[in-house]
């Protein structure tokens, strides 16, 4: 079995102060895809190029302290891909992906963190200008290989996906544009939404992230925003699905899912 983790960390050094290593190792997963790294290269330089043994790959935004994501592999990776080509979100850190090439499979591995529009409404114009952007990307490279996306997507897709979601309808990350992208994304585009592939029904457990406001996390008023986003083929070797709460690393959980398949 291939284990798979995503886990925004809302930053490494805050992440790993936690107890995050610690976990990897007993998780031992052989992938984990992190997003808000909240970092530079200097500042992973000697600490943080591996975590419980798994060496890292980067995409660091321009601005320090901001944004971006990273991959820990036990496999090394045939290339590395840094940015979609896109330069506005390219210099925002946003996307890693690492490939697994051989005779037999052309694979891919992606880390992804998709904008916020909380904020106010010009980062919800940049989130909606990102989301046009990366989907032509994913049906493009659907074309040429299989990948598994993960990240902190910051959309909950239906009603069963957040606790409150009749007093979220106006609100960034279940407005009805972002929720109609993710059926596109996995009807018209045919990716796996790989979780609830598993757990179709899914309520309470689902949920991967929770504000820090009103005892969201002790109450469990949470949504359900950190995703695998897998090609058919991969998606079908998922077998098992872990949602991490019993310690609390970030203001999300970590996602681990075991497929039945190997790079």
């Amino acid at each position: 079995m291939f284990k798979l983790t995503s886990l925004n960390l809302n930053g490494i050094r805050s992440a790993t102060s936690k107890g995050l290593e610690q976990w990897i190792r007993k998780s031992a997963p052989d992938c984990i895809c992190v997003q808000e790294v909240k970092a530079q290269a200097p500042d992973i330089l000697g600490k943080f190029e591996a975590l419980a043994d798994l060496p890292g790959h980067f995409h660091f935004a321009e601005k320090k302290g901001y944004s971006g994501v990273g991959i820990y592999s036990h496999f090394e990776p045939s290339e590395v891909i840094t940015g979609f080509g896109t330069p506005e979100f390219d210099a925002e850190g946003r996307y890693l992906e690492l490939r697994f090439d051989t005779l037999a499979h052309r694979r891919s591995i992606i880390s992804c963190y998709f904008p916020s529009g909380s904020s106010g409404e010009d980062r919800q114009q940049a989130k909606f200008r990102f989301l046009d952007l990366i989907y032509p990307h994913l049906h493009g490279l659907k074309q040429q290989r299989e990948y598994v996306l993960c990240g902190d997507v910051n959309i909950a897709h239906r009603e069963i996906d957040l606790k409150n979601w009749k007093s979220n309808q106006k609100n960034s990350g279940f407005l009805p544009r972002e929720r109609a992208w993710m059926t596109g994304l996995i009807e018209q585009a045919g990716l796996v939404d790989v979780y609830r592939q598993l757990h179709p029904n899914t309520t309470d457990e689902a949920y991967t992230w929770w504000s820090n406001r009103g005892q969201a996390y002790a109450k469990n008023v949470g949504w359900r925003l950190d995703y695998h986003l897998a090609t058919e083929g991969l998606a079908a070797g998922a077998r098992t699905v872990e949602i991490y709460k019993d310690e609390k690393f970030s203001d999300h959980a970590p996602i681990t899912i075991a497929y039945d398949w190997s790079l």
